[in-house]
C-alpha cells in the first residue's frame, strides 16, 4: 500500500500490517520518529515504490497547474471527465518526445 508521509502513523501502519499488507508509506522524519521501520525500508521494492509514486504525483501536479484541472470549469460527470481526459491526453503528448528519446 503506497501513501504519502501524512499516513506515517503508528495506527495506520499497524492496521496495514495486521491485514498482511506491506506499508510503502513515505517516511515523515520532520521532528518525530517514523512508524515505518527497517522491516519495510530494507527491501529494494520500497525505494522503487516511492520513485514510481513520485512519477505519478508529477503527472497529477502538471494536470492541476498547467492544464488547469485544479478547479473545474464544468458541471456534470461527463463534462468534467471529458475535460480531464483531454488534459491527460495533452500531458501524454507533452511527454511523448522525451519518452521516445529514451527508447531510441
Amino acid at each position: 500500500m503506497g501513501a504519502d508521509k501524512a499516513y506515517d502513523t503508528k495506527d495506520f501502519v499497524k492496521d496495514l500490517r495486521s491485514m498482511k499488507v506491506t506499508p510503502h508509506v513515505a517516511q515523515n522524519l520532520n521532528g518525530r520518529r517514523s512508524a515505518i521501520d527497517g522491516r519495510t525500508t530494507r527491501h529494494s521494492g520500497y525505494g522503487v515504490s516511492l520513485r514510481i509514486r513520485k512519477r505519478i504525483e508529477e503527472a497529477f501536479s502538471w494536470l492541476k497547474t498547467v492544464a488547469g484541472q485544479d478547479k473545474t470549469k464544468f458541471r456534470g460527470r461527463d463534462r468534467v471527465g471529458g475535460a480531464f481526459t483531454f488534459a491527460a491526453a495533452a500531458y501524454d503528448l507533452v511527454r511523448l518526445p522525451k519518452l521516445m528519446a529514451v527508447s531510441s
